[in-house]
């Protein structure tokens, strides 16, 4: 078997060839009309592939289910139990292909929270460190609001024409998750949020969206150098 050059390249630690970065997010859920309906998808694609990018991580693609509450009904999503059966499968396959040892989870998409549950199964059948990193869920605001849309400009997957659409609410009442009144009554976040949206509106700010994206990136970032700090887990 041919010997890897492990520290060829802008490598600093050779052990992150053992560290994957995946995307988790929602493939099939609406955003309001201006928004394509894999947006979390491809926004949690982003952060972990420039991740992957500026560490030497390997990244492992995308999952492809997702979860949502029973209270929101936006989109086509899965229990937890058939997303985390899904999550074992891809590990199993990077540990055997890639001689994976830790994986950040970069997860775009709030109904996927409740996964944090099911870590330890995950990590029990599949023998990898997991971190679940959320953090630009808990930066961007209301779904389908103006980080949202702002990130969506700057990735350019934005239809600008239907942004003044976006807070009718009447019609897209996903915006700001404003229609579920269960959801809100449960949660102080999202009635937060979908207030913000009927109060405030929406904005369109490239810079904004690219100052969120490059926050949640660092936060993977140092993810990655905590796993390297510690030498627990590579073998």
């Amino acid at each position: 078997m041919a010997k890897l050059r492990l520290t060829a390249g802008n490598i600093t630690n050779p052990n992150v060839h053992k560290i994957g970065i995946i995307a988790l997010g929602s493939h099939l859920e609406n955003h309001g009309p201006a928004l394509p309906i894999d947006t979390d998808a491809k926004i949690a694609s982003y952060i972990a592939f420039q991740s992957s990018l500026e560490s030497g991580a390997k990244f492992l693609g995308v999952i492809y289910p997702a979860h949502e509450i029973a209270e929101i009904d936006h989109g086509i999503h899965y229990s937890l139990e058939e997303l985390s059966g899904e999550i074992i499968n891809v590990l199993n396959s990077a540990k055997k292909y890639l001689n994976i040892s830790k994986v950040i989870i970069v997860n775009g998409h709030g109904g996927n929270l409740p996964l944090i549950t099911y870590l330890n199964e995950i990590e029990d059948k599949t023998q990898i460190m997991i971190t679940l990193n959320s953090k630009i869920i808990e930066s961007e605001g209301p779904h389908g609001g103006s980080g949202e849309l702002s990130m969506a400009k700057y990735l350019g997957i934005l239809n600008e024409d239907e942004v003044d659409k976006q807070t009718d609410i009447e019609t897209y009442g996903e915006v700001g998750l404003s229609m579920f009144t269960q959801a809100r009554k449960n949660d102080p976040n999202i009635e937060e949020g979908a207030k913000d949206i009927e109060e405030n509106g929406v904005y369109v700010d490239e810079t904004y969206g690219k100052e969120l994206l490059n926050l949640a990136i660092s936060s993977v970032l140092l993810d990655i150098q905590k796993h390297l700090d510690s030498d627990y887990g590579f073998m």
